[in-house]
This record gives C-alpha cells, structure tokens and sequence, in this order.
C-alpha cells in the first residue's frame, strides 16, 4: 500500500452539499480508470478498468485499482457508471462486484452487453441500467446525463454530474472524427450548451496531448487497407483488440470487396464480435464468416482477425509467432497489427514481428503503413473542447505524466487560470464546494496485482524477488555448525541457479565463509539468525566485488 502524498494529509470530513473526487486509477498512467465521487455520503463510481503489466512485473496478470478507500463504504455505492467497454474502462468491474455483487451498472447497449458476457465467466449476473446519449438518471445526490462521443468503439459516453456542489463533465475516451464509420459524431452541440449553462470541473482525456493538430479519422484507413489486400496472394492475418468493433468492420467490408472469407480466432473475439453483430454494431455479410476450425477446408483466400496485437503472450498472434498455434505463418503471409503500442508493450511487439518476419510473413504495422488511427483527440480537438466549454477548473485523467501536463498547458492556453488546472496523481482527494475546487488531501492507493488466482497477495517486494531471480540468479549457502563450540560441521555447501555452472566457482569463497563464521564465534556471535546475516554479508561482498552481479542470497546456518 503506497500513499502518493503523505504531506497532504488525511482529507477533513466532507461537508454536507460538496462533492469530493477521488481518482483510485488512470492518473499518471494509461489504464485502471476509476473515479470516485461522493456527496451527501453516498459514492458514485466512473469507471473500473485494468491495467496490464509490464515487463518488470513479471508473473503479473493484470493490475486492479485499489479499493480499500471504498471498501468499508461498499454500501454507499449507488452506481459504477461506465463510459465505454474497453478492458481499462471495465477490467476491473468482476473484482469489485466479487465485494458487493448487487452494485448497479450503468452503460449503453454495447458497454453493457460486453462487461455482463465478461461478469458471466466470473459467474456473476450483474443489476444494469442502460442509458443512451441525451438522456438523464437521478442517482441519488448525483443528477447524471449522458452525452455521445466519438471513440474506437461504438456507444461512447461523456458523463454529466450535476450535484449541490456544481457540475462536472467526464469526457471519458473520447476523440472529434467529423466522419466517423456509424455517423456518431461527439455532441459539440450538448458541449455548447453545458458549456453556456456553466462547467464548473472539466475532467478531460489526456492520452494524445502532446500530439499536435487533429486524429485523423478511422475512414482513412481504409485505401490502407485495400492496397493490401491487393497485393497479398496469400493468408492476411489481424490482429487487433477485440473491441475494436469499427476497425474490424472495415476490415471485414475490405475483405467482401476482395472475396476473401472472414473467421475470428480467439475466444474474446468470437464473443465480443458476436456481441456487437447481434445488436447491430457489426454489419457481416452472411456468407462470409467461417468457423475457424474448418479452415483447412479452405484456400489461401481468407482473412484470419485474432488478438495479440500487444504481443500479449497467449494471445493467438503470439502463439503463431512462437510456433506453438494451429495456424503456421508463412511465406506468402501478410500480418497487420491494426492498433497503436500501448507504452510499457514495445518489446514484446517487436518480438512478435520479428518472429513473425523469420518465419517469411510480411508484417504492416503502424509505423511502416497507416492501419491504425488513435481514439484519443489530439491537441487541436482539445483546444476546441476547452474553447466550447469554457471551464472554471479543470483536471486532466487518462494519461501519463506527460500527458496530464499537456493538456493542462492547452486549457492554460485556451483563458483557464493556471491555479484552476489540477494536475494530480492517484489518490489525491479534490473537494468542489459551492463551485470552488481544491486539493484537501490524500488517501493510501496502491497497484494490487492479479497473479492467477491471487488478487493482492504479490507485493513490490515479491516483484523486486521475482525481477532478481530472473535477472541475477539464486544462490543458497547451508552451513552446519556444532551448537556447542560454534566450529563448523558440515558445508559450506553452495548451491546456485542463473548464476554460473561450475561448482567449482564458488571454493574460493567457502574459505571466506569459514573464517568469517570462525572470527564471528570468537566475537561471541552465536545464533542461527546472527550467523546467517554473516554468511549472506560475505558471500555477497563477494559476488558483489568479483562478478558484478546481486542474485538473491539464502544462507542456512543449522545448529546439531
């Protein structure tokens, strides 16, 4: 458990008709979105996403928000409100309904739909409440209405909060395409008016802050595509997120035009693209999906859509490049990785390209072809929003530091006073009383790590042992001593992993070990504990001088 200001304070008791915003994730990150509001002494949750981890956090699953600043307050809880259905956004929604399972969720159709298919594999069936663009809820102290943005996936959400305290206005991801694929332009228009009628806390995407001008719009993926298509003889295979419903769909029209047949590989897509088919988001033709499991009845002629497009290492895409899936990448082969690096992945994507150019297949990837365009507005859209909305105070989310400190310059830059823009990590407490926003505190608010079935178990310190077992190797030392004169009856016996392979490496420094436990006993150092420390001081002086290298140390002293 981290707290990320101590100097801040616990925050004072919140006083009757103010609003308190707490963020548990997303700040100073890109994932595990989740904002807590209170008012009135009841809570409103925005988002409960998941972070996936990076390659320093090795065994790690996923990473959670930390819930203990509600957990007590479970019973307060009115709503999570959900902007959209990527996994950052609702990841992390079956670990807190695993705490209280009759939580309301409320979304629109797509978003709903995705996270109750997820909830069903944790065997939970969720109470939800689905709500559409124009419309309104009375939760409680919180007066919620719910505007449309424009994302890569359909059925995005701005959120609306209007409380005693003033209004606020949640973006959530949300990007300004003018031309999007489903029409679903975001309503500057209700921004407009929100903005005439007084925003009192703008809470803004920050993930492409620092990226000049405006995103450019999903239809100019499309020629993209069709260039190749048409140079491709044989198998093309794409990978991208599995709710990418929009760049699927025009991966899908590319393929009707070229007659090529269509089949989705990987659990998470066949759901979720069944998912959004069945209501309507997804336009297939009818004949040209296939079964994966048939496509040995089939000719070059096809377009395989699967996961991995993060060099996720069980995804499918990882699985071809590592040899170990039915499908086998070849000469001949084109893979598209339709989707932007997430920071933290670039390693393993690159693994996965180069593996998969060994094995002969062209690979077209962002930065050699444009086959993806972000979801997040770029500076120019931000600019435009802070210009249309005019708030009294604003705090950026969804981003790194970096990000966060972008956008705040942009809102500086469109007239808001720089003391009104709060740029804050996770686990600052903000109170808006009477329409006046300001820091009053800090709450404990940490990662919690997934490990399997594990959920919270693996700490920093089990992560640091995981890090230098797998970088610095192991090395074990079993000494054993009589409990009566202290001299040495058996050992040193040293045993090593990842480390070196010669036994004969570490004679040296038995010496060392046995006249260090010798002058101990002389000093009147006596006791296993004591004894160990000695012998992890000197064989770590020692590895430490002459290989330049720190494994992990476990001395056993054993008393007979």
């Amino acid at each position: 458990m981290t707290h990320p200001h101590p100097e801040l304070g616990t925050p004072p008791k919140l006083a009757p008709g103010a609003l308190r915003i707490v963020a548990l994730g997303g700040l100073a990150e890109i994932g595990r979105n989740m904002t807590v509001f209170e008012c009135n002494g009841k809570l409103l949750i925005v988002d409960c996403g998941v972070l996936f981890p990076e390659e320093n956090q090795p065994g790690i699953d996923l990473i959670l928000p930390d819930f203990s600043y509600i957990r007590d307050r479970l019973s307060d809880v009115l709503a999570i409100v959900l902007t959209h259905g990527h996994e950052d956004h609702i990841g992390a929604v079956p670990y807190l309904l695993r705490e209280r399972a009759d939580i309301p969720l409320y979304g629109s159709a797509l978003t709903l739909a995705l996270i109750t298919a997820k909830l069903k594999e944790h065997r939970i069936t969720p109470l939800t409440r689905e709500v559409r663009e124009g419309g309104q809820e009375d939760v409680g102290p919180f007066d919620l209405e719910f505007v449309a943005v424009n994302h890569s996936i359909p059925d995005a959400l701005a959120i609306v909060i209007n409380t005693p305290a003033g209004r606020v206005l949640h973006t959530g991801d949300f990007k300004m395409d003018q031309l999007p694929l489903d029409g679903r332009i975001t309503d500057l228009r209700t921004f407009a008016r929100l903005g005439e009628e007084g925003v009192d806390m703008f809470l803004v995407d920050s993930t492409n802050a620092d990226v000049p001008g405006f995103t450019a719009s999903e239809r100019e993926i499309m020629p993209v595509l069709d260039r190749v298509f048409r140079s491709t003889k044989r198998r093309i295979i794409v990978a991208s997120f599995s709710s990418h419903v929009h760049r699927i769909q025009q991966v899908i029209d590319t393929a009707a035009i070229h007659n090529r047949k269509v089949a989705f590989i990987g659990r998470s897509m066949v759901r979720n693209m069944g998912i959004a088919s069945d209501l309507g988001y997804l336009n297939i033709p009818g004949d040209i999906l296939f079964d994966a499991k048939e496509l040995d009845s089939y000719d070059d002629n096809v377009v395989l859509i699967c996961t991995g497009s993060q060099g996720e290492p069980m995804a499918a895409l990882s699985r071809m490049a590592n040899g170990d899936h039915q499908i086998r990448v070849g000469d001949g082969d084109t893979v598209i990785l339709a989707s932007s690096l997430i920071p933290g992945n670039e390693n393993s994507v690159f693994r996965v390209i180069n593996e998969l150019t060994r094995f002969g297949a062209k690979v077209v990837h962002k930065a050699n072809a444009m086959v993806h365009v972000s979801g997040h507005a770029a500076a120019g859209e931000l600019l435009y929003c802070y210009n249309i909305v005019k708030p009294k105070y604003v705090m950026p989310v969804h981003g790194e530091w970096r990000h966060l400190k972008a956008n705040a310059e942009i809102a500086i830059n469109a007239g808001v006073p720089r003391e009104n823009t709060i740029v804050i990590e996770n686990g600052v407490v903000v109170d808006l009383v009477d329409h006046v926003a300001q820091v009053v505190g800090g709450v404990p608010c940490g990662f919690v790590f997934v490990d399997g079935q594990s959920i919270g178990d693996i700490t920093e310190s089990s992560l640091k042992d995981r890090r230098i077992l797998g970088e610095e190797g192991f090395i074990s030392v079993v000494v054993v001593i009589d409990a009566q004169s202290g001299k040495i009856v058996a050992g040193p016996d040293i045993h090593a992993r990842g480390f070196a392979e010669d036994a004969s490496l570490f004679d040296e420094v038995k010496i060392d070990i046995e006249k260090a436990l010798a002058a101990a006993v002389v000093e009147g150092i006596n006791g296993t504990h004591q004894l160990s420390q000695v012998v992890r001081r000197t064989i770590g002086g020692w590895v430490g001088a002459k290989h330049r290298r720190r494994p992990m140390i476990i001395p056993l002293v054993i008393e007979v």
